[in-house]
């Protein structure tokens, strides 16, 4: 059963597309304060299982609990009102509008909020997300950093109290990486509770403080970091012929 710290759970949630099983009877919990990180071999079903999460793609089996309410039936926008938010591996920014209309639509849309609350909602998260310098560009002006990071800024405009972050360091330097790492460190301070699925573990170390193995749809190992990637099964899954 969840406890009364639980925001996300979900127990033995499938999806599959004909006979193609990609989640297998999955739980998994997300507590107030946590952070999350999700790793797995290509195909694990780590971007599948946000998709199921944040409601953009619906469960074939099981069902998905957000602060005691059954949400299984409830799309993105619904789950997004609520305070579970995503961003996508590749950035999906509204062209022809600048970055802070983007941040505006967000919150207006995504978060339900009136236009006086929606502004200042844009203003903060800009201010928090390193953008206000960028606000007035057009979204599709930016760089790849820029673009991450603007991916941050319209999901903390929704005001989430789940972030769902999906490979958001993918195809950043060292360095930028290390910027984003600061970003979501402080998104997390502000007691919101982080799930990032990334490939760059000693990226993803820098924020995770519990972590999760996925391989072939199912959940194979799950604890401290240190000891998960330590765990024979886990390395298996990476370099002894894991799908």
């Amino acid at each position: 059963m969840p406890s009364q710290d639980t925001l996300l759970s979900a127990r033995g949630l499938r999806k599959q597309y004909g006979a193609l099983v990609v989640l297998d009877g999955v739980d998994f919990e997300v507590r107030r304060g946590d952070a999350i990180g999700i790793v797995g071999p290509n195909g694990a079903g780590k971007t599948t299982l946000l998709s199921v999460l944040s409601g953009s793609q619906g469960a074939s089996a099981g069902t998905i609990g957000f602060q005691g309410a059954d949400v299984s039936t409830l799309d993105a926008a619904r789950r997004c009102r609520m305070g579970i938010a995503r961003t996508h591996q590749v950035p999906q920014p509204f062209s022809g509008m600048t970055v802070f209309e983007n941040v505006f639509t967000a919150a207006t849309h995504g978060g339900g909020f009136k236009r006086a609350e929606a502004y200042d909602r844009c203003i903060d998260a800009l201010d928090l997300c390193g953008m206000t310098k960028v606000a007035n560009r057009r979204a599709e002006t930016l760089g790849l950093l820029d673009r991450k990071r603007l991916e941050l800024t319209r999901a903390l405009a929704t005001n989430p109290q789940v972030l769902l972050l999906d490979e958001i360091g993918g195809g950043l330097t060292d360095g930028e990486a290390a910027e984003l790492v600061q970003t979501i460190r402080v998104l997390h301070a502000r007691d919101i509770a982080i799930v990032w699925i990334e490939h760059i573990v000693h990226v993803l170390l820098q924020v995770a403080r519990r972590l999760v193995c996925m391989d072939a749809g199912r959940v194979i190992a799950e604890g401290d970091p240190k000891e998960v990637l330590a765990n024979a099964i886990v390395v298996d899954a990476y370099l002894g012929g894991g799908r």
